[in-house]
């Protein structure tokens, strides 16, 4: 009989991604809206951690596969703007059925821009 000794997480890195319900429902009733063609936006200012993304997809978008994609492709979104979000803010996407069907790149164009125009992003230096 094998013993396994259960560690706790000493260093566990905090998620970029929002999670828990309660979090999620303080952005949908605080939040400010911005909507676009493929996604609308809730951006809520919570205090100076790191900025973190939730990705809500209800049923009404479509089957069970055409949902994990889109949460996969904003996913992907979000990991590769995260290091210039500002701090202190909770954001919630909700991705339209358009959304999917774009190429990656005109979606990350629009991400960045709808980012861009609601002062979420750091200003670039150079």
């Amino acid at each position: 009989m094998a013993v396994f000794s259960v560690m706790p997480k000493l260093h566990k890195k905090p998620s970029i991604f929002l999670r828990a319900s309660r979090d999620i429902e303080a952005v949908k009733r605080h939040g400010r809206r911005m909507s676009t063609a493929l996604f609308n936006l809730l951006a809520y200012q919570v205090g100076d951690e790191p900025s973190r993304v939730g990705i809500v997809v209800g049923r009404r978008f479509g089957d069970a596969v055409r949902r994990n994609r889109a949460k996969r492709v904003f996913r992907e979104l979000v990991r590769q703007v995260h290091r210039e979000l500002v701090p202190g803010h909770a954001l919630l996407v909700f991705p339209k059925r358009e959304a999917i069907a774009q190429p990656h790149a005109i979606l990350k164009q629009v991400w960045e821009a709808s980012l861009q125009r609601g002062h979420l992003l750091c200003p670039r230096s150079g």
